[in-house]
Parts: C-alpha cells; structure tokens; sequence
C-alpha cells in the first residue's frame, strides 16, 4: 500500500492553462509509405530513405495498410494479470530545477546480458528509443520508484489523470465531454517544462525489461491462431528479430544485451517523458507504438548535436556545473524552442498507433506522451553505423565512459561475413544471395565497410608507432583473450578485442595503447602488447574486402575453412613474415590466422563417432537427387569414401535453420572451387540467402547442424539429442547405394584412383560400414539420371 502523499492516491488539482500555451514552432520530420514491396525488407528499406531522412535526425515510417500486428499485451491473462513497475516523474521539475548541494556520486546503471551461457552483467547505457533514464539517475533528482500497475489498471488511472488535468465546465458548472487535441497537450506540456505554476507528477512504465511483460510482438516459439499470423512473427519489422537480421552488425554480438539487442516496452500516460539523448554507441533505434494516444517526438540530427549540448551547457550552467555528464542522466528536459533560437535543428514527430519511428546515429530525440499508450523499442546497425560507432568509441574513452557492446568484434564480425559473401560470389556460377550482394556493396575500394577497416588500421598503425616499443614486445592476444570475461582498459574503460597492453607485474590489468604508459612504472622489457592481428594481416583483410584475390583467398581460408594449394602458400609470404615476428598463440575468438596448411578433412569424412553413422541415419534421411553432375579426375575430387561430381545437386529435409520447429528442403551442391577443388554448399531451399560453403562436406551439414542448434536456443526451444551429430556425406547423398551406383558408373576405367582402391582393398565388413544408409531415392527402370546401373 502507498501512502497517501503518493500521486496515485491524489486528487488531480492542476490545471490546463490554455492561454499561456508554450507550443514549440518548429518544423515536422519527414514521414514514409512504403509499398508493400519496400516493406519486406526493413534494412535495405532504411538504406534507402536514409539520404533523405538522417538530416532530420528522426523520422516516421507508416507500414502499408495490411501491416496489422496482434498484440500479444491484450490477452487478457496479461492484461489484467501481469503487474509492472513504474517511476514517479514530477514534469515541472525536468528542465527547471535547483541543482542539489551535494553532488552525487557517479553510478551507472549496468545493462543484464543474457548469453547462451547464462546471464552477466556488462557496462552502463541508456536504453533504446525513447529512455527515460537510470533509476540511480531518477533518485538523485527525486524521481522515485512508483506503484505496480497491471495494464488494465495503468489504464484507469492515465484516463482519471487525464480527464481531470483537462477538465472543462460549462456556464452552469457541469463537466462537459471534450477530448484535447495533440497541439493542445503539447502547448499546455511545455508550459508545465518552462513555466510551472503546479506540481505535476506523472508514471511512467518504462524501460521494462522482457522479463517483466515481454515482448508486445508475438515471438516464433508462440502460438497463433491462423497461418497467416506467420508473417508477424518472421517479419524484420518484429522488434525481436530486427537487431539480429542479416546485414545488422549487431548480428555479431552473442550476448542478448536488454534494450539494445532485446526489445524494451513503455507504458506511457498523459505528460510522461523522454528526455533528451542519443544512443549508446550512436546506434539507430526503431521504435512501434503498440497501441492509445499519441506520442510526441524531438529529434536533432547527429551534424548538431554538439550545438545542442553547448545550448544546453548555456541555459543550464548550473546543473551541468555540478554534473558535466548530465546528459547521460537521461533526466533532463529542454525546449526546442530553445534550441531553435540557439541556431539548433530541431524537428517534430507525432506518432500514431501502428507506426514506426525510426533514429538516427548519434541524433538526439526527447518527448512525451499524449495520453495512455503503448510502445516498443530495440536497436539497430546497418554497416553504415560502423563509422558513427567509432567515434561513439573514442568519445566514451575520452569521457571515460563504459561501452555497452564491444565494437572491434562487431567490426571484425562483418568483415568475416563480407569476405564469405565475396567468396561465394566468385566461387559460384549464379547470381548470388540478397545477403551476400548486400555485402558486396559495402565493399570494393572506398566502401563503407572497407573504409571502415582501412580507417581501425589507421589508428592502430598510429598508436602503436606512438609507443616506440620494439618488435619483441609485440605479442599474439591468445584466442579467447575476452571471451570470458571483458577486457577493458583500466583508465578509460575502453574495450581490448583488437589490441591491449600489458605488463608481468599486473596479469590482470590491461590498458588500450593510448594509456599503454600510465599502467605501471616498470621497465619497458616488462611491458607487451597484445595483437588479436598484425598491421599486415589488418592490411591485407582490407585488400581482401578490396576484391584482391591472393588476399581473398587468404581471409576465406580461415572464414570458411578452405586450403590453400602449394602454389597459394606463397603468396602469402608478406602476411606470415610479420606474423613470424609475434609469439605463438592464436588470432581470433573464433578464426586462427595459421597460414599452414589443415590435416585434409575430407579424409575424415565419414564419422567421428567410433565408424558408425552419426545420428543423422536418426533422422530417416531421404535424399533425393537432383542432378549426377560431372566427374573432374583431379586429386581432391574423391577421397577414399565418396566420389564427389562437379554440378552434383541433391535435396533433402532437415530442421529449418530459421525455424527449427518444422522441416524443410535442403539443396546440396557440389562446386568448381578451381586449385581447393570441390566447394561443398547447401541452401535452405525456401530462402536463398541460408547458404552454407565449406570444401568439407562433413563441415558443410555441420554448419547448418550448428544454425540450427543456436536458433532453437535463442528461440528457447527444448535440445533434441538427435541433433548432437550429422553425417555429411549421407546429408549429400553419397552414402545413398543407388546414388554412389550411378557415380561409380561415371568411372569406368577408375580413373579416381584413390576412391577405387580403398574400395577393392576394403573388406566386406568395411564395405557395409561405410556404404550402408536408411537413404532411399525413386529409380525407374534401372537407370538414375539416364545411367545404367546395371
């Protein structure tokens, strides 16, 4: 039970003031329609407006007609049920305030990480869209935790606080129906902002986590009634699946970090607020209003926002006097009328249910809410945020300020995936996926991607050579460096996946090479510096994303497991020379830069289990072929199990990589890889862009295996154990006995002299062993792809 004092339990006594209206004049943000054919895909739809929409800093997208999302908050067992917590704001106290005597302590709030592994804690942030601000941060300025609502509740009272606060009488003193419009309650709110005459205290459901109410968008693992609900919970514009769609770098961050990578809900009222600030790492954020009143929108584009922190700075000295970092806060307001004298660019948004609003890097936004609504927010990173998420870096570093996410993994991330997509377009006849295409655009000389890799080296290079340390100091960072723990300079906080300094007298204290020399005072032979890359592999990683083929090739060997022939290896002498010069260890979390050739893997093809089949024999695989291909005589074209034809092509149904739920085909081919030989792919037959390429087919099965697995562990799926292994070379087809019949025949004079004599030297028992299957495949008439098995 509250007190009585507390705003719930209070009469509503303050007033709307019509006549001393503060409606700021400013111009409207840009809206977009987007066709039915637009929509299907949010991130290139992003790309495209974003030349006219990021010089507003904010804008507002209307999805077409159709777009009609249920909303999972109205099942009455959480609308009625389900309690959430909400702050107390005192709106006539968020600009114009007394700076406290005491200036507080520095806290920062610190965003939960749900990994795979279990839940950790890493770094503080403000949270996506529309932030209110920290709970630390509220308490300081008096902004308390408020009651527990269920929405039904939360409901009534917006609508009492509201139908009072904007109360009208007639002559005779009866209350008379009215409904205020937008421009009405924005006047009377930035009246209550610049000239308060009464307290005036509102909740606000905020920031709330998906453990409290969870998502408003039904999620893939829930139920609904009719098939064509599908596309909701598929579609890129479900803020659950937005941050991790293919062409989003945030794809590359394991952990689900709450509010960046997992959606956050606001259940707003009347006057409840967001005030002014940018998100972490200058991220774009994509905001849905489930549902009620409108919300009001302020964006600045990110060109200004160094004129709007100086305008405040200059309105404001005395509160950023006692808090410089007061922005951060996340507590205070201010008007765009304002920042409009100040030569700021300030724009409007007024968002309607159904609607998107979509941010910009490092662009300012603020608001308030019209009336009961509510809405969700999560972030997102298209690889042009890749040049604002550096500077984002270097700023916090500057202002010692802890990061939320790490960005030289999500740097590194998207070059791994980019040199993949590369590769698979020059190793394949076709036209090639959207997502790979997508990949290739941000590369080439100056592209986005390349420019933003050239641009890492750049200051690495400079940092380093600012040192003046010797060769022998340099040493290898050992592969899972960061991966348990974070690594963050002790000075600046900032984040240590591509470079970190060190020294033997604190093993476990590091600092970034701008605060290499404020560590320790020991001798310089003491100190080292860890390389996860050397200047030359970051050189040659930006000639591959340039499209030079040795160095292309060098990068896919190691992104996609590929060999290199003899006559490769010595091309990549420049790389291994500098590489020679570190001590041994490995490269990369999850790629070694090992320039020596593997152990060839598709000797050991056939299982790993003991010489039986793995438990894809489990799964009643039934392959069926496609096209028998072409056999090329070369060395790597069998090994002593299988006879692998150029142009082979076989389906066969497995657990759907995006929706392990059901079952769906797969198409496995086998390609010209030139001097590797043959390039193992297979496709998610329903969607081209899940493609998988390895010049194992054993690794090939295990990558999509692998897809699968992870899906249905973000999804919250139960494990099955028949997913514990897979048997490549069955998933193909080639332990099938009609299709190995119909291969053999290609040969008849044995030319693939390694196949055929481990199968004369084989024993029956051998024989069995590796060529039985539960595969089955549809003969007519003896013959498979007209050839006589006979």
């Amino acid at each position: 039970m509250e007190p009585p004092t507390s705003p719930r339990h209070r009469k509503v006594d303050a007033r709307w003031l019509p006549a001393e209206a503060q409606r700021p004049i400013i111009d409207d943000a840009p809206v977009f329609n987007p066709s039915l054919e637009e929509f299907e895909d949010p991130l290139s739809y992003i790309e495209k407006i974003r030349p006219q929409a990021e010089p507003f800093g904010i804008c507002r997208i209307i999805p077409p007609p159709t777009w009609k999302p249920p909303c999972r908050l109205k099942e009455k067992s959480i609308w009625e049920n389900i309690k959430f917590p909400t702050r107390i704001q005192t709106v006539d106290l968020l600009q114009n305030r007394e700076p406290m005597k005491k200036k507080p302590k520095s806290r920062k709030r610190k965003r939960r990480r749900n990994s795979r592994m279990g839940s950790s804690k890493r770094r503080s942030g403000s949270s996506p869209s529309e932030s209110t601000s920290s709970p630390e941060a509220e308490e300081k300025f008096g902004f308390n935790s408020g009651s527990d609502f269920t929405l039904d509740e939360f409901e009534k009272y917006a609508l009492h606080f509201k139908d009072s606060y904007f109360e009208k009488k007639d002559s005779g003193g009866d209350i008379v129906k009215w409904t205020p419009s937008v421009d009405d309650i924005e006047g009377e709110y930035w009246r209550i902002i610049e000239q308060p005459t009464d307290e005036v205290e509102v909740y606000y459901g905020a920031d709330l986590e998906n453990g409290v109410l969870g998502s408003g968008f039904y999620k893939r693992t829930e139920q609904l009634s009719g098939s064509e609900m599908d596309q909701y919970t598929v579609s890129g514009w479900n803020l659950n699946n937005l941050p991790r769609l293919p062409g989003s770098v945030l794809s590359f961050e394991d952990c689900d970090i709450s509010g960046v990578l997992v959606p956050w809900l606001y259940v707003g009222m009347c006057f409840s607020s967001f005030c002014w600030h940018v998100e972490d790492h200058h991220l774009y954020s994509l905001n849905y209003h489930h549902f009620g009143e409108p919300k009001v929108w302020y964006g600045v584009p990110g060109s200004n926002a160094t004129a709007l922190e100086k305008a405040m700075r200059k309105h404001l000295p005395d509160l950023f006097g006692e808090q410089p970092d007061l922005l951060h806060g996340l507590v205070t307001q201010f008007s765009p009328s304002i920042l409009k004298d100040e030569g700021v660019q300030a724009y409007r948004v007024v968002q309607n249910a159904g609607e998107y609003v979509l941010t910009f890097p490092r662009a300012y936004h603020a608001g308030f809410n019209c009336g009961f609504n509510c809405a969700e927010a999560v972030n997102v990173a298209p690889v042009d945020w890749l040049a604002h998420g550096q500077n984002a870096v270097e700023l916090y570093s500057k202002e010692t300020r802890k990061t939320s996410l790490s960005h030289d993994k999500l740097l590194l991330g998207a070059a791994y995936e980019a040199v993949k997509a590369l590769w698979e377009l020059s190793a394949s006849e076709e036209k090639g996926s959207t997502t790979n295409l997508r990949w290739k655009s941000f590369c080439g000389k100056n592209g986005t991607l390349t420019n933003a890799i050239q641009a890492r080296l750049q200051m690495e290079e400079e940092r380093i050579a600012a040192l003046g340390r010797d060769s022998s100091s340099l040493m290898k960072m050992e592969k899972d460096f960061d991966s348990n723990c974070e690594r963050e300079c002790f000075s600046c906080f900032y984040d240590l996946h591509l470079a970190a300094s060190g020294c033997k007298c604190s093993p476990d204290e590091y600092a970034c090479l701008k605060h290499a020399d404020d560590l320790c005072s020991c001798d310089e032979k003491d100190d080292f510096i860890l390389l996860r890359y050397t200047m030359d592999e970051l050189s040659s990683l930006v000639r591959a994303l340039e499209g030079e083929s040795d160095d292309l090739k060098i990068w896919a060997s190691k992104v996609l497991g590929i060999e290199h022939s003899d006559e490769d290896q010595t091309k990549t002498s420049s790389v291994v020379s500098e590489e020679k010069k570190l001590k041994e260890g490995s490269f990369d979390l999850n790629i070694d830069l090992e320039l020596d050739c593997q152990e060839d893997l598709k000797e050991e093809e056939v299982s790993t289990s003991g010489g039986e089949l793995t438990s894809s024999e489990n799964l009643g695989v039934s392959v069926e072929p496609i096209n028998l291909g072409s056999l090329n005589f070369g060395k790597l074209w069998c090994n002593k199990h299988a006879i692998f034809p150029k142009k082979f092509r076989s389906r066969v149904k497995f657990y759907n990589v995006r929706d392990p739920t059901k079952m769906s085909n797969y198409i496995s081919e086998v390609l010209d890889g030139g001097l590797m030989g043959p390039l193992f792919k297979v496709t998610l037959e329903e969607s081209s862009d899940e493609i998988f390429y390895n010049v194992s087919a054993q690794l090939c099965w295990e990558m999509v295996l692998q897809r699968v697995k992870d899906t249905s562990n973000s999804l919250g799926l139960p494990s099955l154990p028949q997913l514990e292994n897979i048997n490549g070379l069955q998933m193909f087809g080639f332990l099938s006995p009609s299709i190995v019949q119909a291969i053999e025949a290609l040969d008849p004079n044995h030319q693939l002299v390694e196949y055929w004599n481990h199968k004369n030297q084989a024993s029956s028992d051998s024989k069995d062993h590796f060529m039985s299957s539960n595969c089955s495949v549809s003969l007519t008439k003896g013959k498979l792809f007209g050839v006589d098995l006979m």
